[in-house]
């Protein structure tokens, strides 16, 4: 088969989606001829957007055996929707999550519902193809195939680099370390995590942020507080503008907070590999926030593979990636005492947690790969193309 990819989430621009792009497009190399048309940052969104149509209309033109095109996200789809004169080709369509739950009503009245013209769904976790069904797309045409993660992740621990890493970083070497990763926008719970239960966790507890981070508010920061709030929201969430960043920014800057808490900013990844390997746990706390979902949970998989105990909130996308007590353990979402207690039971039984922290490893290496991903994708291709 010959498979057209279509994605404006694609490297040099990282992040999940752009993660998942590469490995589904070059993975495919295996199973089909593939071409593609992405965003590589030559161009503005605007021109790619706006020449998106003419340059699908010269890939199957040069390509008349071009038999499905694959659509890697809600919003490339949706812009795809006007498009003409390439109706005959079978049209898929990957949903992350909030492509599905984004707050505009034009979008969920009169977008989404139109997402049974295409030929195929495929949701990245069972939360999100409940909650594209629920918004009208017929159940027949939506798959899950779960998102995939990089086997060279797991590593071992070494104390070496464990205390070259504090040095470094200038981390006190008598501190457990609790770790939250990723870009701080406001469904993560990081803001949430430090108000209610880093106060009732142990003095000698310490937590690492890790991810981009800007230390002084932006100029798009200063910008958006002008707006009226709802439509601040409505263009953090469109923009994945870290939305949680001010108010962890001021809680940095509070006395009480100030001592048990450091962020690390956006780390290299041998930094990071070191930090997870060796961490005492890595922490998932997303809550929940209107318009906005966690699709997956590719960050806590990530964490599992270099060996670290993941305990993260039960909500979403999230019990896709991780089985309670099968590579991680759930916690109830936006539960200050649950969470407390989680974390306490971990702290005190380190060397029966240390056991587990193997397992759930391997159980994370055994079930998700990249590999896997693709297989699946192939396989719902083939079915889609001889339907």
């Amino acid at each position: 088969m010959e498979v057209l990819f279509v994605s404006h989430k694609y490297p040099p621009a990282t992040g999940g989606m752009e993660k998942q792009s590469y490995e589904l497009i070059n993975g495919m190399r295996n199973c089909a001829k593939v071409h593609y048309i992405v965003h590589t940052g030559e161009e503005s969104y605007f021109h790619f957007f706006r020449k998106l149509n003419d340059r699908i209309l010269k890939a199957i033109h040069s390509h008349p055996r071009i038999s499905l095109i694959h659509f890697n996200d809600g919003l490339i789809a949706a812009l795809s929707l006007w498009h003409s004169g390439y109706r005959h080709i079978k049209r898929v369509v990957t949903v992350h999550g909030l492509d599905v739950v984004f707050p505009l009503a034009l979008y969920q009245r009169f977008v989404l519902p139109r997402f049974n013209n295409f030929d195929h769904i495929i949701a990245v976790s069972e939360a999100t193809a409940n909650a594209i069904i629920a918004r009208g797309v017929a159940k027949n045409k939506v798959s899950v195939v779960l998102n995939g993660i990089d086997h060279e992740l797991s590593t071992a621990p070494c104390l070496q680099k464990w205390d070259a890493f504090l040095d470094q970083y200038q981390l006190p070497r008598e501190k457990k370390m609790l770790v939250l990763l990723g870009r701080p926008v406001k469904r993560k719970g990081f803001s949430w995590f430090i108000r209610e239960v880093l106060p009732q966790l142990p003095a000698d507890v310490m937590l690492l942020l890790a991810g981009p981070f800007q230390s002084e508010p932006t100029k798009t920061e200063k910008w958006l507080d002008k707006l009226p709030k709802r439509w601040r929201h409505l263009i953090m969430l469109f923009l994945g503008f870290p939305s949680d960043q001010a108010e962890i920014r001021s809680l940095l800057q509070q006395s009480n907070h100030a001592q048990r808490m450091r962020h690390l900013g956006k780390l290299p990844l041998d930094d990071l590999k070191i930090l997870l390997t060796h961490a005492q746990a890595f922490l998932m706390p997303n809550i929940k926030i209107k318009g906005d979902m966690e699709g997956f949970g590719l960050v806590c998989l990530e964490a599992s593979m270099c060996g670290t105990l993941v305990l993260a909130s039960n909500i979403e996308g999230i019990t896709d990636a991780i089985l309670d007590s099968k590579n991680g353990l759930h916690v109830q979402h936006e539960d200050a005492a649950a969470w407390t207690t989680a974390i306490e039971n971990v702290l005190s039984e380190e060397e029966d947690y240390t056991n587990r922290k193997k397992a759930y490893s391997a159980f994370t290496v055994s079930h998700f790969g990249w590999d896997k991903m693709v297989k699946g994708y192939a396989l719902l291709f083939q079915s889609i193309i001889n339907s």
